[in-house]
């Protein structure tokens, strides 16, 4: 592993933090910890910790000896000083002298003497950090320390590496109990450089924050170049179909087996993240494949992010894909009955109470293919995708020196229902949309930009569809929640068939189609051109059909239902003059709405279209607001808001509108009028 460090690069840090206040010694803290977090093999999503031994005043100006140990949720590779909080360094150190001390007590101890009460809570291992003597401490999940003590000779392999520079101790849940083995092993030997933790990572430390970070790279070096050398030969690999199927053809079929059935047609989907490499296909090729995933994960800190490990998948051939979904299906409740079993084995052990999570995967290897981390965000899904990576990497190194033998999944049970790693994931709590993915066309526009945009500040990830690349990109930027924009003229059938596949392989799959995208041309019916007419019915109804069988194609793969939204217009039923070019296409495609409604329904597919009208955007333009201003012998403004109410109508009128269909549950084949009022366009 490479050291990193640069003189000019730390003092450059020192000084910017000098002008903001802040010490020296937090500065270099700041520096040695990015370094270390900025590396996936040493710490990842979260993981880790790094502390220094300081002094710090209070509000009112006493000073204090504090530890300044990484805060909660922070992220190694980004943090910032105050990511480090400042806790009264005496108040731990007291602590030592008892007995017991429970995680909520001994959390809040360390909220107590925090100097500033505003800080996140420090590290769940903040007392291990306190109880070691030296001024900056390092802690990290490197890989190839986890290939060495994820063996049953876990203590023996590391020995013969390390010799006695590093103290080694048996595995203990992270707290309390930990923290004073640890500082135990030390004073057994306060001549090493730092201790392994079996099953879990290694400490280092040192008086300056280089020495400490040096001796984390270079027992990870020792680490790696001994699984470099190792002789063990590598299983056979199993066979492949000569066909394999495609990521994007099981992508669907996987995410609606991971979907949480919550009963009566409701689910908690999952996005999905296809990750592969030629590391990831080496390592997915062993005929062991299914036996490692099933041993664990190679660090309990990993429970959180992938439950108890990956679920294998077998390699899909796709002379038999029809078939495959049934496969997926049977291993996605053979996991799910395996994790019941591990809770209900695990948590009969004790008076607590507790409640199972759901039992879903969040790691599927698939071989020949590469693996999906699954997740209710995408950012979830690509945590799970990276910590698959780190998780392989890990296995590889412990099977090339002996057997991957991580923490029994009796050990793990407790530290994946801790109380203090679940309320890293309490703040995330789901929105109305979190878990589903939204594909918009004409997703630049006023209105598909407005529905973006509100859709995803619900929690959907959105697709947003435009003839214009560039614009569509822009949209789903300003839409947030990691949308994302694909260019396609949706009178294609190609076009629209790759952005849905362009859905499928971001996010695994689509949920809600708001089939929007539109465009009139004017002229009186029995004069206009019968090419313009037909150009009219190719973008503002065939391209709707063809939008909706991409998403039901995706949607019955899926198996979770979906929902179908059409953008009709007020044209559809209330015609008005030199406009049949664009209405006569809106009127078939409204009744295509309950068409699929009628057909789809029994599937869990809603299909429903809102009746818009007068809304400024690139249909309804200022020149065409003028137009039919005049042809109605009325003022622009009138125009626009000639209606029961007297108000413009506007694009995120239309946006809630949609909205409101997705979340209404129980309702299909509908239209949702929303023209501020008009008798002549009320349907019935």
């Amino acid at each position: 592993m490479k050291n990193l460090w640069n003189d000019a690069e730390a003092e450059k840090l020192v000084e910017h933090y000098a002008g903001k206040g802040v010490s020296r010694d937090l500065a270099l803290r700041v520096y040695t910890t990015r370094l270390l977090g900025g590396d996936p093999r040493l710490v990842l999503h979260g993981g880790g910790n790094t502390s220094v031994k300081s002094t710090a005043t209070d509000l009112v100006g006493d000073s204090w000896d504090v530890l300044c140990v990484k805060g909660s949720g922070w992220d190694m590779g980004v943090i910032e000083p105050q990511g480090l909080p400042a806790v009264k360094l005496g108040a731990l150190l007291k602590a030592r002298k008892l007995d017991r001390l429970s995680d909520e007590d001994m959390v809040a101890l360390q909220r107590a003497n925090l100097i500033d009460p505003s800080s996140p809570n420090p590290s769940v291992e903040t007392l291990l950090h306190a109880f070691l003597p030296h001024k900056f401490v390092d802690h990290t999940h490197s890989t190839a320390i986890l290939g060495l003590v994820d063996q049953e000779d876990s203590e023996e392999i590391c020995r013969a590496v390390f010799g006695k520079r590093l103290g080694f101790v048996p595995y203990i849940m992270p707290g309390f109990d930990l923290a004073k083995a640890a500082a135990e092993v030390f004073e057994q030997d306060t001549s090493v450089e730092g201790l392994i933790l079996d099953k879990h990572g290694i400490f280092t430390f040192g008086e300056t924050a280089r020495e400490a970070y040096d001796r984390m790279i270079d027992a990870v070096t020792a680490a790696e170049a001994h699984i470099a050398k190792g002789t063990k030969p590598r299983p056979a690999g199993a066979a492949l179909p000569a066909r394999l199927a495609t990521p994007a053809s099981i992508a669907p079929m996987l995410r609606g087996a991971v979907a949480v059935d919550k009963g009566e047609g409701r689910f908690d989907r999952m996005i999905s993240d296809f990750r592969t490499s030629d590391a990831i296909l080496d390592f997915l090729a062993s005929s062991k494949l299914a036996e490692l995933a099933s041993r664990g994960v190679s660090t309990p800190d990993l429970s959180i992010r992938i439950k108890t490990g990956p679920m294998a998948v077998p390699a899909p051939d796709a002379d038999k894909a029809g078939e495959y979904k049934a496969v997926i299906r049977r291993h996605v409740e053979n996991f799910a009955d395996e994790y019941r079993a591990y809770f209900a084995t695990n948590d009969a052990k004790d008076d607590v109470k507790r409640t199972m999570l759901d039992q879903m995967p969040r790691l599927t290897l698939v071989p020949g293919l590469g693996m999906f981390g699954h997740g209710r965000t995408l950012k979830d899904a690509r945590i799970a995708s990276d910590v698959g990576e780190m998780w392989i990497e890990a296995v590889r190194g412990a099977e090339a020196i002996g057997e991957f033998h991580p923490l029994s999944k009796a050990d793990l049970f407790p530290l994946e229902y801790w109380s203090l790693e679940q309320a890293k994931l309490a703040s995330n709590k789901p929105k109305p949309l979190t878990g589903q993915v939204v594909l918009v066309t004409g997703g630049a526009g006023a209105i598909g930009a407005a529905t973006a945009k509100l859709f995803a500040d619900y929690g959907a990830h959105a697709v947003v569809v435009d003839l214009d690349a560039g614009k569509a990109a822009e949209a789903a930027k300003k839409a947030g929640n990691g949308s994302i924009g694909v260019g396609a003229d949706i009178t294609d059938p190609g076009q629209m068939r790759a952005a849905f596949d362009k859905a499928v392989a971001v996010f695994g799959g689509v949920d809600i189609l708001v089939s929007n995208a539109g465009a009139a041309w004017e002229g009186k019916i029995g004069e206009i051109d019968d090419a313009l007419l037909r150009k009219s019915f190719e973008l503002n109804f065939f391209a709707h059909q063809s939008a909706a069988q991409n998403a039901v194609r995706i949607m019955l793969e899926q198996g979770t239902g979906g929902v179908l939204l059409f953008n009709a217009s007020k044209q559809a039923v209330n015609p008005g003059a030199k406009f049949g070019a664009y209405g006569l296409p809106k009127a078939a495609t409204l009744f295509l709405s309950r068409q699929y409604a009628l057909e789809y329904g029994a599937n869990g597919i809603r299909s429903n279209a809102v009746n818009a009208d007068r809304i400024r955007s690139g249909l309804l333009t200022d020149a065409m607001i003028a137009s039919r201003s005049g042809a109605r012998g009325v003022s622009e403004k009138d125009y626009m808001s000639g209606n029961l109410l007297g108000q413009e109508v506007t694009a995120e009128d239309v946006a809630q509108a949609f909205l409101h269909q997705a979340l209404a549950e129980r309702t299909t084949a509908d239209v949702t009028t929303v023209d501020g009022g008009n008798i002549a366009a009320a349907l019935r």
